[in-house]
């Protein structure tokens, strides 16, 4: 009997989920309608802030942010180096300049102390990355930002459900970047949000993601009007009601979805704690991961070597692992601008013996023990 594909990652969908969407068809409101404002109130609420900004992907998500936050050309962003490219690229969007800074070792997350070295009179922001939904450094970044003037943006895409210090992600940095992309925590298909106690920049936010226009449709209706104003160049990063509604329907389920999560990242590290040349990623005490993704690193003079050799024998034998990620400066876009091997060696040193495992709450039992399995095979275990 073949045995079932794992994937590193997917969705989840249940008949509620069907259900939420199918009620959005029978309505009037397909999009710009009611249940986007609903979407962002419960988002909102869940990660205790103040306002939540749905957008059409969590790439969207950022370049609101960053249109919202002003950034320019002639401005630097400090941006954590292992991450997707779309956490860079946000301020490339607008011009901006990007400085890369190195990762803890133990975690993968943003080096506080890089990145106080970073920071000139051109900085402007630092985007910190919750990698593989293990939580920043958020109180030290947060010092940096205050006695430096600059805003915290938290691309926590990786980290929903998760806390720091007590506090639940997203309710804590300026900016609080979400993906609901099929592979993350929940999903509305594609989309993105971007949670702030900032009512200014919640507006604005607002205002880039409908054409740099200064009222919707709704609006208008109720004011008795036609007329409406592009004030900024905008975009249509609107996300629709049949995707807010599965989200809606999707968020209730979140909490149990990140307890299997952290059961799965459990048993993993149980599993690996006596293999030799290879670790995982540290959760700090004072946090509490979501688990995205569950990264193992390979450790000793041959690691690329034997990630190499894992990736495939495990991709042959229908396990989808994958590698989160190589650090966006080596990209050639971004060799093109200039950027050079050795600017993070943490985070090149790490990426060398990268793997990541399937991780998502439907992941089994036996599944997860023919990943171990496997990874033992690697390492000779």
């Amino acid at each position: 009997m073949t045995k079932r594909f794992v994937p590193y990652g997917r969705q989840i969908i249940d008949e509620a989920d069907i259900e939420a969407v199918a009620a959005v068809m029978r309505g009037d409101w397909l999009t710009t309608g009611p249940a986007v404002a609903q979407f962002e109130e419960a988002f909102s609420d869940f990660v205790g802030a103040q306002y939540g900004v749905a957008v059409s992907n969590g790439t969207a998500a950022l370049h609101v942010a960053a249109l919202a936050a002003g950034f320019g050309p002639g401005d630097e962003v400090i941006v954590a180096a292992m991450t997707f490219a779309a956490s860079a690229n946000m301020a490339r969007y607008v011009g901006a300049d990007v400085v890369f800074a190195d990762v803890r070792s133990d975690t993968l997350t943003i080096d506080p102390n890089h990145v106080a070295s970073l920071i000139t009179d051109r900085t402007r922001a630092i985007v910190a990355v919750d990698f593989a939904g293990v939580p920043c450094d958020l109180d030290e970044l947060r010092s940096l930002c205050e006695q430096h003037d600059l805003l915290l943006i938290e691309d926590a895409c990786h980290a929903p459900g998760g806390t720091y210090r007590g506090r639940p992600i997203g309710s804590i940095a300026d900016l609080s970047i979400f993906s609901f992309h099929p592979v993350k925590h929940l999903t509305t298909a594609e989309g993105g949000m971007v949670t702030t106690d900032s009512p200014e920049l919640a507006e604005r936010m607002r205002q880039y993601r409908n054409h740099g226009i200064k009222t919707d449709f709704r609006q208008r209706e109720e004011q008795g009007t036609w007329a409406y104003d592009m004030a900024a160049l905008g975009f249509n990063y609107r996300l629709p009601d049949l995707n807010c509604a599965l989200g809606i329907s999707q968020l209730a389920k979140l909490p149990d979805w990140v307890e299997a999560r952290r059961r799965i990242a459990a048993r993993y590290n149980t599993a690996f704690a006596d293999f030799d040349g290879l670790r995982t990623l540290t959760e700090p005490e004072d946090r509490t991961a979501s688990w995205h993704l569950f990264p193992v690193i390979f450790e000793g003079p041959d690691s690329a070597a034997i990630r190499a050799s894992a990736f495939e024998n495990m991709r042959a034998a229908g396990i989808g692992v994958n590698v989160h990620y190589l650090p966006v400066y080596l990209h050639s876009y971004y060799r093109n601008l200039g950027y050079e091997p050795g600017l993070c060696p943490v985070a090149e040193t790490a990426y060398a013996g990268l793997l990541s495992l399937p991780m998502w709450p439907g992941l089994t039992d036996e599944e997860q023990d023919r990943v171990v399995e496997m990874v033992g095979a690697a390492v000779g275990a």
